[in-house]
């Protein structure tokens, strides 16, 4: 899809194509009240009737957004100032009729979402993700672009895209997709670069801190980048010769990440003096990583991206998933969090995974099939994600993690087969199947050991030997067997009683009692809870494994009772195995440093 743009600009349109080109104007007098001004012209339009639309999608989301609810004020004419005829079929498209040829329509856009999927503008920034702020037509999506940004310079606003620079406030794009690919921010913001390889990188941070703190973070970010560059032994080929981290660390963005071709969104509500300078970083290895895996190491069931409809993709606990094996380990590996964190940083992901009841009925596959009822997707109704939902991002980085941890069993590495696969299909641009996955890892391990990867992991729910796995690199894998466990997420009220906040695990004490989601128990034993503990301390302190407890709770405002046996906590603790005075081996400390890249 917009991967493609390239051998497009260089010769596969017609001189006549190119001529002709859309137009856009964006300005932000009301900025306080987060609108923007946008018009666009439509030349030498051949059809009667000109579609125009707003997407209800976003590159690198997979659900729905509907982004035309936040357009108003909609009008249309033709080269004349003629008021031209619209008519609506549905609620994100404006079909136009009886122009002139030129249709150039206006509208307002509300927008205050600071993140990755929408736009926000206020007196701070215009923060703009290009398919929630601008209208398009699908039969034109083709032509060259030019979009004019209106900056606000009685708030200092300089303007920060992937877009090609034209001139003064004039910004290009070759055609629709790389437009829609191509986030932008305005705002009074800092820049930092440097130059790998010919090619530049670029920071444009919008933080209320100092410079000294930009130039703290971005000898961060150079470590990351080149941390990662490292991996698949060179850096994407930028498309205009640089590359562009878009940072919004202010406490009205909204937490986010998300990659784009050449650039990539970074949100979040911790300024980088409050919590930002460590707290940040991982989202930036995370995008960064996707410049090679889900830009161009592409699954060929996001080809092309859809504007119109929701996108399914059955690769994203490869594409998201291994990317997140990869986030913190880059870290580690750029010595921006000790090997002691990284590995405890493992287990709550790892237990996540492990201990879901969801892999009865899905395998990673399929649940990246859910990406569009979760990935930024709303609905009212309840849903028993605890039960039946592993994110394909947790549940691939698991997956991530002992693919690379059994390949190192044989002398080879995780590392080397990101790089087959970059080689294979990433350098080329020539999209992927799971079926394509499979065969390259039978070329770069052996049959036996791809097909049983595939056949027992991704195939089907099944989990590897993670102890076995983890003692090849000196790390433990442990659990408390004397501490209780209840198999439910319970709050104290401030009467002293436990809400369930949410669906008991299938399985579980709690579940097996038949407590649920909005319970509130008002007694355990007949006693009330001890006031200033939380639920899973009191259980942890005052019961033990296969301890009766007589529970008395409210749902729906009727009193009832039930019997809760309990049992051992299935969590694990993960820890190197030196904190538990164990020393590692010569052979074992020599496979972690290999692992970890670090002395």
């Amino acid at each position: 899809m917009r991967y493609l743009f390239i051998l497009l600009f260089c010769g596969l349109q017609s001189v006549q194509l190119f001529a002709q080109t859309n137009s856009y104007t964006i300005s932000f007098e009301n900025a306080q009240h987060h609108e923007a001004n946008i018009s666009a012209t439509f030349i030498k339009v051949s059809s009667d009737t000109l579609s125009l639309r707003m997407s209800r999608t976003s590159p690198g989301r997979y659900a729905l957004h509907e982004f035309a609810k936040n357009v108003f004020n909609f009008k249309a004419i033709d080269s004349k100032g003629n008021n031209l005829k619209v008519t609506r079929t549905n609620p994100y498209e404006w079909n136009v009729f009886g122009h002139d040829g030129t249709v150039k329509i206006s509208y307002t856009l509300f927008a205050n979402r600071g993140d990755g999927t929408y736009s926000q503008i206020d007196e701070s920034h215009a923060h703009l993700n290009i398919p929630a702020t601008f209208m398009y037509a699908p039969s034109l999506s083709e032509r060259k672009i030019e979009v004019d940004f209106n900056t606000r310079e009685d708030l200092n606003w300089k303007i920060t895209t992937q877009l090609p620079h034209v001139k003064d406030n004039t910004y290009s794009a070759p055609n629709l997709y790389y437009f829609m690919d191509s986030p932008t921010e305005l705002s009074n913001h800092k820049v930092r670069e440097f130059t790998v390889d010919g090619q530049i990188i670029k920071l444009a941070l919008h933080d209320p801190g100092t410079e000294e703190e930009a130039d703290q973070y971005f000898e961060k970010v150079k470590k990351v980048v080149l941390a990662e560059k490292e991996v698949f032994g060179e850096l994407p080929t930028f498309d205009y010769g640089s590359y562009t981290f878009l940072a919004c660390y202010i406490p009205n963005a909204s937490g986010d990440g998300m990659e784009h071709r050449n650039s990539t969104i970074l949100t979040s509500t911790r300024t980088l003096a409050n919590g930002g300078m460590d707290g940040n970083i991982g989202t930036v290895s995370h995008e960064f990583f996707h410049s090679w895996n889900v830009e161009r190491i592409r699954p060929k069931s996001l080809e092309p991206f859809n504007f119109e409809e929701a996108n399914m993709s059955g690769e994203l606990w490869f594409a998201e998933g291994f990317t997140s094996y990869y986030t913190n380990l880059i870290l580690c590996r750029a010595g921006l969090i000790t090997p002691e964190r990284y590995v405890e940083g493992i287990t709550g992901t790892f237990n996540y995974v492990w201990n879901s009841p969801a892999r009865q009925f899905f395998n990673p596959i399929e649940m990246s099939y859910q990406a569009p009822f979760v990935d930024a997707a709303t609905s009212v109704d309840p849903v028993n994600r605890e039960n039946t939902f592993i994110s394909y991002y947790s549940y691939g980085s698991v997956l991530g993690l002992a693919l690379d941890l059994s390949l190192r069993e044989s002398g080879l590495n995780l590392d080397d087969f990101m790089k087959l696969v970059w080689n294979t299909y990433g350098k080329s641009e020539n999209p992927y199947t799971i079926e394509n996955l499979n065969k390259t890892l039978n070329t770069y391990a052996g049959e036996d050991f791809g097909n049983n990867f595939f056949n027992s992991f991704i195939y089907k729910s099944e989990m590897p030997s993670y102890a076995e796995l983890f003692k090849t690199v000196g790390v433990s894998l442990s659990q408390n067997n004397e501490a209780a466990y209840f198999g439910a997420a319970v709050s104290i009220t401030d009467d002293l009683n436990g809400k369930i906040r949410g669906n008991t695990k299938i399985g579980s004490p709690a579940y097996i009692a038949g407590l649920d989601k909005g319970d509130i128990i008002t007694a355990i034993n007949g006693d009330k809870f001890p006031n200033g503990i939380q639920f899973n301390k009191f259980i942890e302190n005052e019961f033990k494994p296969n301890d009766n407890l007589s529970i008395s709770f409210l749902r729906d405002g009727s009193e009832r009772k039930t019997e809760v046996t309990l049992t051992a906590d299935p969590n694990y603790t993960i820890s190197l195995i030196e904190k538990n005075e164990e020393a590692p081996s010569k052979k074992v400390l020599k496979a972690r440093k290999a692992w970890l890249k670090v002395e």
